[in-house]
């Protein structure tokens, strides 16, 4: 595939408000693409979750052009469309700036942040893997590829832009990223990028937990993230920035176990959507791994404060999302007592089912496989139930 050739991507899949978006920015006279992972995800045949658009116009001239448009950021300005439930980012092209001229500049001439504006090619250069450099001409159906990424993307590869330790260091998130992208895109990690990923584990440390915190969110929202956690695992990455989870892994017995229930997310119905949710089945899934399948009790747990720091200061979990897995833990042990439960009113009985964690306590009970297939039929007829009639989903 060359740039002039047209992709083998579903035209079907970009969003019409996102083509709309670039086709208005394109006939007011600036170059306009769609970029980044979702052109990436389109050549590979996966359905994107956003659409990012690049730009030659400036954060104003997007504003102005662009209905339901607005400018935020201040060290990276940016655009965000919104469109009913929807939004789109549209960034202006970027470009290096060089020590020296940045040495040169006056105070007046200041830029402030990262808002040097440049052309489409300095802005491909400046993106982190060749497969998020790609950009597409929607309107003209044409790829425009200056790293090299297109080839990348048939050959199943994943390669930085620049030399890796350099960027690598530069935002050690991008090891995350790369991690979590090879796994999602089934790519090898190309060999240089590999051995820096290794040598610069330790910079991951500098990074602001609220951006690892985003990360493993992504990791969970893998189709089998127990293999990519393990890859940070066999990389020397989790020792650095989640030691906690790094105890479960010296141990065998214990990663297996924490293997197992994670694998089951996807069939006990996680809501990959919802960070509480999502986060509750991890610490689930780690509980189950570090205390015991049997042996502990809900009390004894969360007085620990080893558990209390790895879910706040290694994995950025908010004190709300602790506190909704804490109160589905409690409830789980009343989904196993039927018998109880059937002898009280029926008051009482819908405020056990009405109970906001009820959901994802029978989620969590479906993970370990503590509730038969009977008892499990027996509690969404009791949902049905006390939903009116309406037949509830399990979220």
């Amino acid at each position: 595939m060359n740039s002039q050739q047209k992709p083998q991507l579903h035209e079907d899949w970009i969003d019409s408000f996102a083509l709309r978006i670039v086709k208005n920015l394109q006939e007011s006279g600036f170059e306009t693409y769609l970029v980044g992972g979702c052109v990436r995800d389109l050549l590979v045949g996966i359905h994107p979750k956003d659409f990012d658009i690049a730009t030659s116009a400036l954060p104003n001239q997007v504003r102005k052009k662009v209905s339901n448009a607005y400018i935020i950021g201040r060290r990276f300005k940016l655009v965000l469309v919104k469109r009913g439930d929807q939004q789109f980012e549209v960034a202006t092209f970027r470009r290096n700036v060089s020590s020296e001229e940045l040495a040169a500049q006056t105070e007046e001439d200041a830029v402030e942040g990262d808002n040097y504006f440049g052309t489409v090619e300095e802005d491909a250069q400046r993106r982190d893997f060749t497969v998020n450099s790609i950009f597409y001409d929607p309107v003209q159906r044409k790829l425009i590829d200056y790293t090299g990424g297109i080839k990348d993307i048939e050959d199943r590869v994943l390669r930085m832009i620049g030399d890796p330790k350099e960027r690598l260091i530069e935002d050690p998130i991008r090891i995350l990223r790369a991690i979590r992208l090879s796994h999602k895109l089934h790519f090898s990690i190309e060999s240089s990028m590999r051995s820096a990923i290794a040598e610069c584990s330790g910079e991951l440390k500098k990074s602001a937990l609220p951006r690892r915190r985003e990360e493993w969110l992504k990791f969970l929202r893998l189709k089998e993230p127990h293999l990519a956690f393990m890859e940070l695992f066999d990389l020397h990455i989790l020792e650095q920035i989640l030691p906690g989870l790094h105890s479960v892994f010296v141990d065998p017995a214990k990663m297996e176990i924490f293997e197992i229930h994670l694998a089951r997310i996807n069939q006990a119905g996680i809501d990959k959507q919802d960070p509480t949710e999502l986060f509750a089945a991890f610490m689930f899934a780690f509980m189950k791994a570090q205390y015991g399948e049997e042996s502990w009790t809900n009390a004894e747990v969360f007085d620990d404060p080893k558990l209390a720091y790895f879910m706040r200061e290694e994995l950025g979990i908010f004190k709300q999302e602790a506190l909704v897995l804490m109160k589905a833990m409690h409830l789980m042990s009343g989904l196993r007592k039927i018998d109880v439960y059937s002898r009280k009113g029926e008051r009482r009985q819908m405020a056990f089912v009405s109970n906001d964690c009820f959901g994802l306590a029978l989620k969590l009970s479906m993970m370990d496989y503590s509730l038969s297939a009977n008892e499990i039929h027996y509690w969404l007829q009791q949902i049905e139930k006390f939903s009116g009639g309406k037949s509830a989903p399990v979220h």
